[in-house]
């Protein structure tokens, strides 16, 4: 059926699809974008013969994805339907397997929501230049049917796999024994941690490990510090050495110290990224525009390359694939591993950083404190429905004061004592994102309070 440009806007993204479940998306939405995908894939060199699909544990995941499965079969091509999965294990299957993938989940959305992030064979992005656009069009349009036999449908659990696929990835023969804080936020980390982690010589203290997409405890997104205050005091209270936490559909990892504080998404980018440098000098790093300036510095100073690129996984991705990078980091606690395909896993740069914590003997913070040199205020976000004109106001109140400007992502303005500040409307949600670095946290603090009052005039 045809649909209106504007009801299929609202819920193709820049780099997925995501909506308001029986409002924005319901069966039939996602048998036609699973019937336009398959045609998308269908019909291109190296045209795909099936689609592998996972799901997140929403409670409207499993009857979306079977919809998604039936507009798939109904255009010729096989599924592959794995389970309950967390994205980086879908992106792990369509590498694996070869073929393009689907998986439903809305990340860190409230329970209300729910999507689709969808990628060629070998985890390849697709985003709205690179084929979401063509799946818009047809939606609007109205999907045309196949002539040809049906496909078929089958299972296939690729969970231990997975696990062992990504502990194979990382030398961790120098964990030695330590316990683990983990919150799952009630999402699929409930399901990918034991796997993972159940082989290896650590004590795992769990938290919200129980799959349930109402998300009772707090949202999964622990990109929100709201939302990491319950590992926090976990950490403590277990006297655990390292606390994780992962997002609804388990693709991104944030750290908490054995103090309880959080370690920035920049400082495991450096981490990281300062690893496989050893392994491989002079490769390319990526860094969304978002993470601190001491990612670029770093690799500077280690003989990489740094590539700063724009916020958004499909965006990145590509970029990795152009540049034949070894590494990426964003702010909000996604990494790309060249030998993940490419793709995003948080769970393996988790392993990155228990591998490094482990062979050396200093606690978490005393060694986490070299790659954490300016001070950041992490996201902010402001609900405006005037966001352009939001932006130009801030921009008007800084004039005298700016350095540069660029327009890569939002708006990204250095200033001239050395501090800078991104602001940026969300592409997922009616947000203005807010971003501050400087070399205090009195220098941040006051920084935001001053943008805010701009952003925020008059909705209070």
């Amino acid at each position: 059926m045809a649909r209106t440009a504007e009801s299929v806007n609202a819920v193709i993204k820049a780099y997925d699809v995501r909506g308001v479940v029986g409002e924005q998306i319901d069966e039939a939405f996602v048998r036609d974008v699973g019937a336009a995908f398959a045609r998308l894939v269908r019909d291109e060199a190296g045209a795909a013969r099936s689609v592998v699909i996972g799901h997140d544990m929403r409670d409207s995941s499993p009857a979306l994805s079977r919809a998604f499965a039936d507009g798939v079969t109904a255009q010729g091509l096989d599924v592959v339907h794995i389970g309950l999965a967390s994205t980086d294990q879908l992106y792990f299957a369509s590498g694996l397997l070869e073929c393009p993938g689907a998986m439903f989940t809305a990340s860190h959305n409230p329970a209300k929501y729910n999507g689709i992030k969808l990628c060629r064979a070998g985890a390849k992005p697709v985003g709205q230049d690179t084929g979401l656009a063509t799946v818009k069009a047809e939606l609007v349009e109205g999907v045309p049917e196949f002539d040809g036999p049906s496909g078929t449908v089958t299972s296939r659990d690729v969970l231990d796999e997975y696990a062992q696929f990504l502990r194979d990835l990382v030398d961790l023969s120098g964990i030695g024994s330590m316990k683990i804080a983990v919150d799952a936020g009630n999402g699929m980390g409930g399901h990918t941690v034991p796997a993972v982690f159940g082989p290896l010589p650590v004590t795992i203290e769990p938290l919200f490990f129980e799959l349930d997409g109402s998300f009772p405890n707090h949202e999964a997104n622990p990109l929100d510090p709201a939302n990491l205050v319950d590992l926090q005091r976990f950490v403590v209270e277990t006297g655990s050495a390292i606390g994780l936490a992962f997002d609804g559909d388990a693709d991104r990892c944030f750290v908490v110290d054995e103090k309880g504080d959080p370690v920035s998404p920049s400082a495991v980018t450096c981490l990281v990224a300062e690893r496989e440098l050893a392994k491989e000098p002079g490769a390319v790093i990526i860094h969304n525009l978002i993470t601190s300036r001491s990612v670029p510095e770093l690799v500077t100073e280690l003989g990489g390359t740094p590539v700063r690129t724009r916020v958004g996984h499909s965006f990145i991705k590509q970029q990795m694939a152009d540049t034949g990078a070894v590494f990426g980091g964003e702010h909000s606690a996604h990494y790309y591993f060249r030998d993940f395909w490419g793709a995003d896993s948080g769970m393996l740069a988790a392993l990155h950083v228990l591998a490094a914590f482990g062979a050396q003997d200093r606690p978490l913070s005393e060694m986490m404190a070299a790659y954490e040199t300016y001070s950041a205020s992490g996201e902010i976000n402001s609900t405006v429905d005037d966001a352009a004109t939001r932006t130009e106001a801030v921009l008007a109140a800084f004039a005298d004061r700016t350095s540069g400007i660029d327009r890569l992502d939002g708006v990204t303005v250095d200033l001239a004592d050395g501090s800078w500040f991104n602001l940026r409307a969300s592409n997922t949600e009616p947000l203005l994102r807010l971003n501050v670095e400087a070399r205090t946290g009195a220098d941040v603090d006051a920084l935001s309070t001053e943008i805010l009052g701009i952003v925020r005039a008059g909705l209070e």
